[in-house]
């Protein structure tokens, strides 16, 4: 296990959470309902998260 990069999956999990309480108090700022705004949320939370995961490892491959 040498050179492992501890910062990406913080990093990841992160941007994730991030996003799903963002999206999810925009949801709720635009009228929608709790569990609506969090259901989008959730799916935001995933593209997120996968999104950063495909530039991550994009990048790794260059090297």
């Amino acid at each position: 296990m040498r050179r492992y990069n501890f910062w990406s999956p913080i990093l990841l999990i992160a941007v994730a959470l991030i996003v799903r309480s963002l999206v999810t108090n925009l949801g709720m700022l635009f009228g929608m309902s709790q569990e609506s705004a969090s259901s989008i949320a959730m799916i935001a939370m995933v593209i997120a998260a996968l999104i950063m995961f495909n530039r991550m490892t994009k990048a790794r491959r260059k090297k």
